[in-house]
């Protein structure tokens, strides 16, 4: 757990913060599918760290993060204990999966927002200045889903962690979209990249 203090520079509370979030996960997992059972026995590289390495890609001017169909809480909830400065809202629409991120929340007195509902139903819950999400669907799925965002806030911008296919997902999704795309290696899998996207508009 030491890569987070020698590489992000966070406080002691934010460790122990995550530290009893990781306890939490573990025992949570038994009853809820909070995360992948396979991904379990390396639970704190394979989400704690992969969700944590996006910190330092978050612009300095960002203060509302809205994390899409963020499950366990991932990354959305890590970033809100790595930086309290954040106003972090987390959508998901699985009532279990939101009692877990309540319980997180609670235990470890991180200020997030919960909205347990679909994205659609979110877009007038929150005027997020980037939006964050992982393993959840495809990159024009995931503009499609943010379009009533962008169009409140043309200086929108992105954070997705994407696995094998993030180059072939940008090519599809560039039919339907115009944007930038910036591309960073991910320090947790050698095949999966973060894309870093803004200027968005509908072609």
């Amino acid at each position: 757990m030491n890569e987070f203090s020698s590489s992000l520079n966070v406080s002691g509370a934010a460790i122990d913060n995550l530290k009893t979030y990781y306890a939490l996960l573990l025992k949570w997992q038994r009853a809820i599918n909070l995360v992948s059972p396979g991904t379990v026995p390396d639970a704190w590289n394979r989400h704690f760290v992969d969700s944590a390495q996006i910190l330092p890609l978050i612009p300095k001017h960002v203060k509302t993060i809205a994390d899409l169909g963020c499950g366990g809480g991932f990354p959305g909830l890590v970033l809100a204990m790595l930086e309290p400065k954040f106003d972090v809202h987390l959508i998901e629409s699985d009532e279990k999966k939101c009692q877990f991120m309540r319980t997180v929340s609670r235990e470890t007195n991180t200020p997030v927002t919960i909205h347990c509902k679909r994205i659609e139903r979110a877009h007038d819950d929150v005027a997020p200045d980037m939006v964050s999400a992982r393993a959840l669907a495809s990159l024009t799925r995931l503009l499609d889903y943010c379009e009533p965002w962008r169009q409140k806030n043309t200086a929108l911008e992105y954070l997705f962690l994407k696995g094998a296919r993030a180059q072939e997902e940008v090519g599809e999704a560039q039919k339907t979209y115009s944007f930038s795309c910036d591309f960073y290696p991910s320090d947790t899998d050698p095949h999966a990249q973060i894309l870093h996207i803004k200027d968005v508009h509908p072609l």
